[in-house]
């Protein structure tokens, strides 16, 4: 055999095994395969491909890899059986950049279908490895590292602390300052995903001066990277007064507010959640979103659109109600409550109109006046709905309850306590009825609409218990009428006049 035909045997296995990674690299991309490459024992035969002296062959292994470990928790779970993980982390370091992105994109992969997966891969040195990759020149090996730190800091605080002791944070602050767009949107959405957890975590990231770098990005171009920029600044917030304090002093608004009317639906709901995490701390700061014209914003923002996007806009006008009585003003008089109804009859999911409700509930329980407000937009019959449908989640019926009980408890306008008369149950009946008797002994038009409306004839026909707090406040609407009044519309009064002509004998 010559020396040439030798040869042609080792192209011959290489060229073999070339397409073998190649094909199974693509059969890889497309889900229906997965099973049948599963069955075949593809894990086994990749696995000594990854140390293959070819490199080529070792990085379309390793992507071959992660393409079947980011389809299931099964197929990550044998890659973590396989031993493959540490070959992974050693190659990490020493070998070319191609590999490199091929061997974070396994690691992300099996890292983000669990805690259990996520802490496989720190318990074989990945975090670390990941974080050396930070460092590289490399833009693309920088972006994969990133991202698969993303990705296991998102399960848990334990996890997320994990990256932020290997010294990621400082490192991912530059990437987010790098020119490429790509590095920075997912720099920013793995600092947002560490912030999350806790408010130690959170002030890590902010220690290391994150927030005016993504402060300067809320007006750039790129939609995607408002998402994970307003998300960050979000998840920084929403843990302590100090953290959104520190956030609101970066300067971003009003300008973030421009975000509102951004095409993204994410940039609109994420900037929402933004403002919604930074006024329920304190009326201070939500007086700060109002005078930068954040509520009509707000406002509008809920008219414009439908769905889930919608809570948090529902929420940040609850939160700043709930605050002080001039706040919930201010949410009336940018037209909140019509809003708010809106989304009561629009929205079919029951956690939406249960936010509603509950933002309904801090708008109107403050002064009467308040609670007009909220009487005159037709809420009380349609809180009551909710409240009394047998559909409706228990959470729901718990926030309309608590919703009602609190606006009738200040609501002094009549015409919108009246509807409930005729519909509501005992529990919430008491209340209605305890308004009326609050009302009537001092104003006598309003005594004479009780009777021509009909509510007098109602409230005559209420069963209650004998010394209840509702036959008390029955008691005291009955003796702002004379006797002969009250006589007439109690039920079976036709009767007994009825009765007394019957036997009445002329003379």
């Amino acid at each position: 055999m010559t020396q040439r035909q030798i040869l042609q045997v080792f192209e011959q296995y290489q060229k073999s095994r070339m397409q073998f990674v190649q094909t199974v690299a693509e059969l890889a991309t497309r889900p229906q395969n997965i099973e049948t490459l599963q069955s075949a024992g593809v894990m086994s035969l990749l696995r000594p491909l990854l140390l293959d002296v070819v490199p080529t062959i070792q990085q379309t292994a390793a992507l071959a890899l992660g393409r079947l470990a980011n389809y299931n928790d099964d197929l990550a779970e044998a890659v973590v059986k396989g031993d493959i993980l540490p070959q992974l982390v050693y190659s990490l370091a020493s070998q070319n950049r191609f590999y490199k992105k091929a061997a974070a994109f396994v690691l992300r992969a099996v890292a983000k279908h669990s805690p259990g997966l996520a802490q496989a891969v720190v318990a074989c040195g990945g975090v670390d490895a990941l974080v050396l990759s930070l460092e590289e020149f490399d833009p693309g090996v920088k972006e994969a590292a990133a991202w698969a730190l993303g990705y296991i800091a998102r399960h848990n605080a334990q996890l997320s602390q994990s990256v932020v002791d290997a010294g990621a944070v400082p490192l991912l602050v530059l990437c987010v300052q790098e020119p490429e767009m790509a590095l920075k949107r997912i720099a920013a959405s793995a600092l947002s995903d560490i912030s999350k957890h806790t408010p130690e975590l959170a002030q890590t990231v902010v220690d290391t001066g994150a927030i005016p770098h993504l402060a300067q990005m809320i007006l750039n171009p790129d939609s995607k990277l408002k998402r994970q920029v307003l998300s960050a600044l979000s998840q920084i917030s929403k843990h302590s007064v100090n953290l959104a304090e520190m956030v609101v002093e970066a300067e971003i608004f009003p300008a973030a507010l421009a975000c509102l009317r951004d095409p993204d639906e994410y940039v609109r709901k994420n900037v929402t959640t933004l403002m919604r995490e930074v006024v329920k701390h304190t009326p201070e700061l939500s007086q700060l979103i109002v005078n930068s014209g954040g509520m009509a914003a707000v406002v509008d923002y809920l008219g414009d659109c439908r769905g889930n996007v919608r809570l948090p806009g529902i929420m940040m006008l609850g939160y700043v109600a709930a605050h002080t009585e001039n706040l919930a003003m201010a949410v009336i008089v940018s037209k909140g409550v019509p809003q708010l109804a809106l989304c009561l009859s629009e929205e079919p999911e029951d956690h939406i109109k249960a936010a509603t409700a509950w933002a309904i509930g801090q708008i109107g329980r403050h002064t009467p006046e308040h609670a007009r407000a909220v009487a005159t937009a037709g809420l009380l019959p349609r809180l009551l709905e909710l409240y009394m449908d047998a559909n409706s989640s228990e959470d729901l019926q718990v926030k309309c309850k608590k919703a009602l009980k609190s606006i009738l408890q200040k609501c002094t306008y009549l015409p919108g306590l009246e509807p409930l008369l005729y519909d509501a149950p005992s529990n919430i009946l008491k209340h209605v009825v305890c308004q009326f008797s609050k009302v009537l002994p001092h104003d006598s038009k309003a005594r004479r609409l009780f009777v021509t409306s009909g509510g007098l004839k109602k409230v005559q026909e209420i069963k209650a218990e004998a010394g209840s707090a509702l036959q008390e406040y029955i008691n005291a609407i009955n003796n702002c009428y004379p006797e002969e009044i009250v006589r007439y519309y109690s039920p079976g009064y036709s009767e007994a006049l009825l009765e007394r002509v019957e036997k009445y004998q002329p003379a």
